[in-house]
């Protein structure tokens, strides 16, 4: 899904500068996968290891700096957007989370909540830029709207996973076969029917939240509830060596807002 038109029917190259986010290529889908399994299994590690509200604090320290630390670069590095990325994981599912067991929201509930948020992110994004492709992510007020929308993501996704999983009683290997299935919707739909690209990208993102979510917790959830029974440590460990080394294969030049290279400060 490169090079998508925004609604308003400019090019997303229009807008001069450095693209502060990454180009939706196939590595782009890989990581972000990888990155959701690895926020689902941090989050449920943590909450083990320690009380609930300091792991809830910590990750909440954790996704602040991070996302600051990236907000300062004002350009795409591949180490800093994807820990960035690692720790909205983090903190989204503690999020969602929060939503149900604290507040006793039924999923359904949660994940309306939070489709709510994210259309109401769009919105804003919306009326105040007129673009809401990443190609056109070239300031700091459209990357807050980027990352925004990100956070939304993650929390409504792992609403979605806990929903068709837990709510519905699916379990987790189905709910991967379930969200598998669903995220070829807007690929199908952009490759053969000519969807918008914005409206298949940030359709396909917010599947691949419940997609990776579900994979960690099937690996790591006891035989007991369903799972494999690895362990959510053993998880948290492997994707994060996963994303070590797909970031490390990266390209490290940022791109332009015309599609072309810079040379790395």
């Amino acid at each position: 899904m490169t090079r998508p038109w925004s609604a308003s029917g400019k090019r997303a190259g229009d807008h001069a500068g450095s693209v502060r986010v990454p180009s939706p290529d196939v590595g782009f889908w890989v990581t972000k996968a990888a990155s959701t399994a690895l926020g689902e299994a941090v989050s449920d590690f943590s909450i083990r290891v320690m009380p609930p509200v300091l792991a809830v604090l910590l990750g909440f320290v954790c996704f602040v700096g991070a996302l600051t630390w990236q907000l300062r670069r004002r350009r795409y590095v591949p180490a800093t957007y994807w820990l960035a990325v690692a720790m909205v994981g983090v903190f989204g599912t503690m999020a969602a989370d929060v939503v149900h067991v604290v507040l006793g929201l039924p999923y359904a509930v949660s994940a309306s909540l939070y489709g709510v948020v994210l259309a109401g992110v769009f919105l804003a994004w919306w009326r105040v830029e007129g673009d809401l492709s990443v190609h056109a992510v070239t300031t700091t007020r459209r990357e807050l709207f980027y990352w925004a929308a990100v956070v939304s993501t993650f929390a409504l996704g792992t609403a979605l996973g806990d929903l068709t999983a837990v709510g519905l009683g699916l379990g987790y290997l189905p709910s991967i076969g379930l969200f598998a299935v669903a995220i070829v919707v807007p690929v199908v739909g952009y490759r053969l029917l000519r969807w918008n690209g914005v409206f298949a990208f940030w359709f396909a993102y917010v599947l691949t939240r419940p997609v990776g979510a579900s994979v960690a917790d099937w690996l790591g959830k006891p035989v007991t509830e369903g799972g494999v029974g690895v362990g959510s440590g053993w998880v948290s460990l492997g994707f994060a060596v996963v994303m070590i080394v797909l970031v490390a294969l990266m390209p490290r030049a940022p791109r332009t807002a015309e599609g072309t290279v810079s040379p790395t400060r």
